[in-house]
């Protein structure tokens, strides 16, 4: 029997480290990060760890997973107790245990690191710190692994950890403005934690020819779900942008039941630069009983300002259609209006009612080559 994370409201309250300045409370790290920033190291954005110190009690692939982490009281496994993150073994020889991690995305600025040492306690890591640095190529992988290798810079300073928790800090002004491809996370002196989260802002790699249609709101493109009416059933929003089809119903955004007349849910999205709409692609892969019955998309060109849903400068560019359960529904310029010539910074999905979508996805071409970022 799997047991969901408990939330940072009922978890025993023990003593907590003194706190740095810059260290988000557990309460507030989903506002600070989650909706201005992407996880550059998320599995679902097919980030690799390349290498570690040790993994003898629990693998360090646990870090990166998306998904709350679980709790499974009497299971062992040869190694002992079954834990969902990654945990050395004790009396590490070294000041640190590491791992070593290379982005999901091409390349991102790191605004915010996430340590959670959920159900960890006593065997929970001391401390933490975490390094970035810049390689590309085809042997930068191969590189950035050596013991020898230089080329490492703070993201963040050693700080403290306490048991099962979820831990949370911004980077400096310095560290967030520069681009890193890999990171580096050191736990002092070994022990556990169960999930590492770096947010931060994608550098996307877009192709020379300006006139190529790319996915304008793809995450690894620099998309981002901005806002949301609702994520009820802990579908986050931030799925919709993801590449692939996923592998379940899990992997998408569901919104709860409405009972009353007129109710909609919507979606608004960054892309990830400014671009002329050409298709658009909404997925409902694996919804098939709780599928909405339709859907219309609007567009706008806004500025850094917070974009609100009834935004009088929304443009209508797919006038209301019926979706179906499990299937791509695409969209293309017979079916669209108010793109021609024009270039939009957002585009906003509403569904109608209610219910789940797997995947949107807006292709088009770029009408500036300045990127729109958080």
């Amino acid at each position: 029997m799997e047991i969901q994370a408990l939330s940072p409201e009922i978890i025993q309250d023990t003593a907590v480290p003194p706190t740095p300045s810059d260290f988000i409370s557990a309460d507030q790290i989903d506002p600070a990060f989650g909706s201005l920033y992407t996880d550059l190291i998320s599995s679902s954005l097919s980030s690799t760890v390349l290498a570690f110190s040790d993994e003898w009690f629990a693998p360090a692939s646990n870090l990166t997973n998306p998904k709350p982490p679980i709790r499974r009281p009497g299971v062992f496994v040869p190694t002992g107790a079954w834990y969902d993150g990654w945990e050395t073994r004790r009396h590490n020889p070294e000041e640190y245990d590491w791992v070593i991690i290379r982005l999901g995305v091409a390349s991102g600025r790191p605004k915010g690191i996430e340590i959670d040492t959920a159900f960890f306690d006593g065997n929970h890591a001391e401390a933490v710190s975490v390094q970035g640095c810049f390689e590309v190529g085809e042997d930068a992988d191969q590189r950035v692994v050596r013991k020898e290798y230089g080329g490492w810079t703070e993201v963040l300073g050693t700080r403290e950890c306490g048991p099962s928790r979820r831990h949370g800090w911004r980077v400096g002004r310095k560290a967030s403005e520069r681009e890193v491809t890999h990171v580096r996370l050191c736990m002092f002196p070994d022990g556990g934690i169960a999930r590492f989260r770096l947010y931060g802002t994608v550098v996307p790699v877009f192709p020379q020819n300006i006139e190529k249609e790319v996915e304008l709101s793809a995450t690894t493109m620099g998309g981002l779900v901005v806002s949301a009416s609702e994520e009820h059933f802990g579908s986050s929003k931030a799925n919709l942008l993801l590449p692939g089809r996923g592998v379940d119903m899990g992997g998408g955004w569901e919104t709860r039941r409405s009972r009353g007349k007129g109710h909609v849910d919507w979606a608004i999205v960054k892309l990830g630069c400014r671009g002329e709409v050409k298709r658009i692609i909404v997925d409902t892969a694996f919804y098939r009983g709780n599928f909405p019955q339709g859907v219309r998309i609007d567009a706008g060109e806004f500025g850094e300002e917070e974009v609100r849903y009834e935004d009088e400068r929304w443009q209508e560019i797919l006038a209301l259609q019926k979706l179906g359960p499990d299937a791509e529904h695409e969209y293309g310029q017979e079916m669209l209006k108010n793109v021609e010539g024009k270039v939009y910074s957002h585009v906003k999905m509403t569904i109608i009612p209610d219910g789940g979508v797997k995947r949107f996805r807006v292709f088009g071409v770029r009408g500036t080559s300045r990127v729109v970022r958080a």
